[in-house]
Formats: C-alpha cells, sequence, structure tokens
C-alpha cells in the first residue's frame, strides 16, 4: 500500500451480525478485495483464520456459544474492527437456592428463595422470564407467586407456616421445575402447664406436653426450670 488511505479501502467494511443468539450460525460480511487475516475475539473462544474480503466470514454455532460481547478484526496492509453482541438462548437450567433448610414456625419473612435460569451453553438468561414460586405443606398450599426475573434473578420472601414439618418449596419456569425442602420446627415453647399431685413421698409436679404458640410439640431435650 502506498498510503494509509488506499490500505483502508482495500480492507473495506465489516458488516456485523445483529440479534445473535448463543449457540446458532451467523456471518459477517465484508467488503474490499485480497486476503486478509480475520480475528474474533469473545467471553467464551478467540480465533483466527485466513479470509477473502469481498466475501462473507462464516460463524458456527460453537464460535458464539458464549453470550456476551464479541470483537472482530480484519487486517490486511491495515485492520479494521467491528463489535457485536450475542445474547443467551433459551432457559433450559433453573438454579433454585433457598434459605434456610430448618425454620421455626409462625416467624415472618423467615423463608427467602432466588431463581437463576440459565440457557443450555450456561449464559444467564437476562431477558424477563416468569419464574413461579409456591410453597405447600401438608397437602397445603400456603403461597403461589409469579416472579419476573430482574437482571436475571427472580426473589421471594415469605413467613413460615404454622405447622410443623416439610415445606415443599417449588420453583418453575416453561417446563422446568426445581424442588427444595424446608423442614419447618416448633417454635419456642408457649402457654406452659403445669400439675402436681401428693405422694407418699411428698409432692410430684409435671408438666403437661410443652407446645409452641400454634400447638406444635416442642423437641425432647428443651429445658424446663421448675
Amino acid at each position: 500500500c502506498s498510503s494509509d488511505l488506499i490500505c483502508y479501502a482495500q480492507v473495506g467494511e465489516l458488516r456485523v451480525p445483529t440479534n445473535v443468539v448463543a449457540g446458532t450460525a451467523s456471518a459477517i460480511n465484508t467488503t474490499g478485495s485480497g486476503s486478509a487475516t480475520f480475528y474474533l475475539v469473545g467471553p467464551g473462544s478467540s480465533f483466527k483464520r485466513d479470509v477473502k474480503l469481498g466475501e462473507e466470514i462464516p460463524l458456527e454455532g460453537r464460535d458464539l456459544h458464549a453470550a456476551g460481547r464479541y470483537l472482530a478484526i480484519v487486517c490486511s496492509d491495515s485492520c479494521r474492527s467491528a463489535d457485536f453482541f450475542v445474547a443467551p438462548a433459551k432457559p433450559v437450567n433453573l438454579i433454585f437456592l433457598v434459605h434456610p433448610s430448618r425454620a421455626p414456625v409462625a416467624q415472618n419473612g423467615i423463608i427467602s428463595g432466588v431463581a437463576l435460569p440459565f440457557d443450555e451453553f450456561h449464559n444467564l438468561v437476562f431477558a424477563p422470564a416468569s419464574v413461579n414460586f409456591q410453597l405447600t405443606t401438608g397437602g397445603k398450599t400456603l403461597m403461589s407467586r409469579p416472579v419476573i426475573t430482574q437482571g436475571g434473578v427472580a426473589w421471594f420472601r415469605t413467613n413460615s407456616g404454622k405447622a410443623a414439618g416439610a415445606l415443599q418449596i417449588v420453583a418453575a419456569i416453561n417446563d422446568l421445575n426445581v424442588r427444595r425442602v424446608v423442614q419447618q420446627v416448633a417454635s419456642d415453647p408457649c402457654n406452659l402447664r403445669i400439675k402436681g399431685e401428693r405422694t407418699k413421698k411428698g409432692i410430684v409436679v409435671e408438666t403437661e406436653p410443652v407446645r409452641d404458640c400454634s400447638g406444635n410439640p416442642v423437641p425432647d431435650g428443651t429445658v424446663v426450670t421448675f
């Protein structure tokens, strides 16, 4: 090349794709003439190959499996670059975390959960999606609530039920559903009752079965001071 202007004309323009979805094939259009070296740099891969200017540069789905920003570069005597973005594919996996694993009954806002949808390439799906959270125990539904993801995250916080036992928590999106279990246990003892009777050796005092305010038996090992 005799000048930068002539080199620029030979390299020509890069027309990168729009609305690319992870794992799908695409292509970059070029103008100009002659041979050049093509570089693709992305969050999941980078490579180079020899190309002919003025021809289409094909991109396979495996080249675009990671969502994020990609930089396409074509170099001859000079270089030309353009960037484009790859969006996540549809959700096929749901990560669901629930806290805590054991919760006292009748406690306000003690149970929380967070769900994160991922596509088949392990990309977090940022597009808004509806996640339905459902809590059931003893055959009864305590809560059923759809939540729209924000920034790829949907979450809830709720009260524990009044009956001790297993609390089933399900997060569902489309045909995906993930189940977690929180063990609800008795809360603090409530309304302690005692009775006494005289015996030949003195007086015997004992409590009635110790229960919490919701009527759940308090587990053995609870200390009662007379």
